[in-house]
């Protein structure tokens, strides 16, 4: 099992200047004025307690962190400045910023502030050294700071000077949140207790071709769901009507289905479907046979006794990993399959028979709207990360704080 560096290895904090590399790239929204405001401050909150557990050690904490995608350029409305209120409204501390983040002011602000302040530093993409993981500014950001802490898993899949170039440089480690994050991915996919299943939904197979080749190698069960279902389905000779459906790549799904029987794991595609002739909130539906698509009809979810099945075969399983929902959940009644497995899966992580692990944008929203986001073991926020992960890449910002 690999092991990572942890703020424990680095030993004495005390009056240490500690840099955070956090991902306070949150979304964004206006107040009634047309004033900016923080519409969704999990990252703030996810960086939180390794802020708080560094001060608390007598540290000098400095944060750091993208926001938007200024190529290089000083663009004012990216500027962190906007989030240095919201995060001291979070860690209820005092937030200090400065608009750079290498330099001489950076050292004289952080050693003049009080103790228990933190100092945010200036968007690292309005150096064009950032992204080209460029050794001159990785070695300025590191100048300033005794000590390099990674809080942003979901920016470590790009070999930054941030994320990655600094930690060549000064001692570093993994911030709390992202050493739960590292732990939980292990016990899914690195040494997961099995039989192991994942879900992979979403409309394309393009999207998450590596991801499907890798993970047929790796687990027990594979359930695909949505619109690549289709795509797989076309593939063994169902006519899927008028169906979101990649019919080019049936040969590639076919060598999937092969690769899986070779390496005994079972693939679980739909046996009954829910179909529609349009896409809209409460259209008319039917379910049926896989035998039964009209011409005009669109496969929009999978249908129940798929559902039952899978949820009847998850009991069996030891470890989820789940990435994409089943079928189109942002409309009901199309969201009944995604709803149903992600209950049946909380239910038995709960009774502690399942350790549960989701990751991905589109699946952090249709397990909160199935209400069953909190009775999973691990969710990650980390969309492209996440997705690498799955790939069986290595994350460059990850890799780097391997003991």
């Amino acid at each position: 099992m690999v092991q990572f560096k942890n703020i424990e290895d680095l030993g004495a904090l005390s009056n240490k200047r500690v840099l955070i590399r956090a991902d306070l790239n949150v979304p964004m929204g206006t107040d009634e004025d047309g004033n900016p405001i923080v519409s969704d401050d999990t990252r703030i909150r996810s960086v939180a307690p390794t802020i708080l557990h560094l001060l608390e050690k007598g540290a000098r904490v400095m944060v750091m962190s993208h926001f938007g995608r200024p190529k290089g350029q000083v663009v004012p409305e990216m500027s962190l400045e906007q989030l240095a209120q919201p995060l001291a409204n979070v860690i209820k501390k005092a937030v200090v910023f400065i608009n750079d983040c290498s330099g001489d002011l950076v050292a004289e602000t952080i050693d003049a502030m009080e103790d228990d302040a933190v100092l945010l530093l200036e968007n690292v993409r309005f150096h064009p050294g950032e992204e080209s993981n460029d050794a001159d500014f990785a070695q300025a950001l590191a100048d300033n700071a005794d000590f390099y802490v990674n809080e942003a898993f979901s920016c470590s899949h790009r070999a930054h000077a941030s994320t990655e170039g600094i930690a060549h440089l000064i001692p570093s480690a993994a911030g709390l949140a992202l050493e739960k994050e590292l732990s939980s991915l292990e016990n899914a996919l690195g040494d997961p207790k099995r039989p192991l299943c994942a879900v992979v939904g979403g409309a394309k197979v393009s999207s998450k071709l590596d991801v499907l080749t890798n993970l047929v190698e790796k687990v027990d069960h594979l359930i695909i769901g949505g619109g690549m279902a289709n795509t797989f389905l076309a593939a063994q000779g169902v006519a899927v009507g008028a169906s979101l459906c990649e019919h080019d790549l049936a040969d590639t799904a076919r060598t999937i289905l092969t690769k899986a029987a070779d390496q005994n794991c079972t693939i679980h595609l739909p046996t009954d479907l829910v179909v529609a002739k349009e896409f809209k909130a409460g259209a008319d539906n039917r379910i049926i046979g896989l035998d039964d698509v009209a011409a005009d009809e669109m496969i929009l979810d999978v249908g129940p006794a798929s559902i039952d099945g899978l949820a009847d075969m998850l009991k069996s399983c030891k470890t989820l990993i789940w990435n994409g929902p089943m079928g189109a959940f942002e409309i009901a009644p199309f969201d009944a399959a995604t709803v149903a497995l992600a209950k049946a899966a909380g239910s038995l992580t709960e009774k502690g028979s399942l350790v549960s692990v989701a990751g991905g944008g589109d699946t952090v929203a249709a397990l909160n709207h199935a209400g069953v986001a909190g009775q999973f073991s691990h969710i990650s926020t980390a969309g492209g990360a996440f997705l690498e992960w799955m790939e069986g890449k290595e994350l460059p910002g990850v890799k780097v704080l391997e003991k």
